[in-house]
């Protein structure tokens, strides 16, 4: 009998449930709550539903891969998986293809692949940073009167919103969480993009494009770059009417301990609610720095001109 991880076992029957239970509840049955549908499904389910021993042979390995530091071999994870030699050899070839786990060809070792550290990240961005900024938006929102958003950056190349929070009273903002954002057209994008090294912006900027929402989106790699200066000499962005007409955004980018930047923070309104871009700036910087600070930012890491005197809104439109 194979020797598979037990947990793993246990864990990926509970997923087949929680899945049988979303596909019950969609089609509109009548369950007292999500937690009675789980236990309702586990009584009319468990006895029949079983795991998938390719998916838990699978998992074996990963996790065996996870608790090794310095990679493991071919012959060692048949050996303490007992699972047979061209079976794990055609799992770890689909995990490498695919860019999950990566074979050192001077020892034949395998370990984990970038996918998975880019995937670890995009869980940790956007679960529990929301998590820990979310009381500093709730304060901004308060101070403001405006609609507040946080984003990361999305291994596609464009910044995704992660919470929103909108005030009581303010007009609706055309937004959602999940809701994909240009680098380039809007506060939170560009706090982020204008913080990324040159080759990275680059590379962004050649996948992604210009996409052109009105008159006032940048239009040119080259205007991009010069409002991505400005953005870093004074420590916040401005999305003037770029990708919705009549909605203005002020965004700041949000740092963690080693100074890098992992997501960005942005108040929206109407361009009448926006007028005073000095004061609003202000707070959005204020709101990023003090989240930033949590995270183990260092303020030296960065340097940001005052926001005594920003420049007007008119001057980050874009005509390109």
């Amino acid at each position: 009998m194979l020797a598979f991880n037990r947990p793993l076992a246990e864990r990926a029957s509970e997923l087949c449930r929680l899945t049988e239970a979303d596909t019950m509840l969609s089609r509109g049955a009548p369950f007292r709550d999500m937690n009675a549908a789980e236990e309702d499904l586990d009584d009319l389910f468990a006895p029949r539903t079983q795991s998938v021993p390719a998916v838990e042979r699978a998992l074996s390995i990963l996790e065996f891969l996870a608790r090794s530091r310095h990679g493991v071999t071919l012959a060692n994870l048949t050996r303490y998986l007992g699972v047979p030699k061209s079976t794990c050899h055609a799992l770890l070839l689909t995990f490498q293809r695919c860019g999950y786990v990566q074979r050192d060809k001077r020892n034949g070792r395998y370990r984990f692949g970038m996918k998975f550290y880019e995937l670890s990240n995009m869980a940790l961005s956007g679960t529990s940073l929301r998590d820990q900024v979310a009381p500093f938006l709730y304060k901004l929102v308060e101070e403001t009167k405006l609609t507040a958003h946080l984003a990361v950056l999305e291994q596609q190349g464009e910044a995704v919103l992660v919470d929103k929070i909108e005030a009581t009273g303010a007009p609706q903002i055309a937004t959602w969480i999940g809701k994909r954002m240009g680098l380039h057209c809007t506060a939170v994008g560009k706090a982020i993009i204008a913080h990324l090294s040159e080759p990275e912006m680059g590379r962004l900027i050649s996948k992604c494009g210009l996409l052109r929402h009105n008159e006032n989106t940048i239009g040119s790699q080259q205007r991009l770059r010069q409002v991505c200066e400005t953005i870093r000499l004074q420590g916040y962005a401005v999305d003037d009417e770029e990708e919705e007409i009549g909605i203005r955004c002020v965004g700041a980018p949000i740092f963690n301990g080693k100074g890098e930047v992992i997501a960005s923070l942005s108040v929206a309104g109407t361009t009448s609610q926006v007028e005073d871009l000095k004061a609003v700036a202000r707070q959005v910087k204020d709101a990023a720095l003090a989240v930033s600070l949590h995270l183990g930012f260092q303020p030296e890491q960065v340097a940001t001109a005052s926001v005594e005197d920003p420049p007007d809104a008119r001057l980050l439109r874009v005509s390109s």
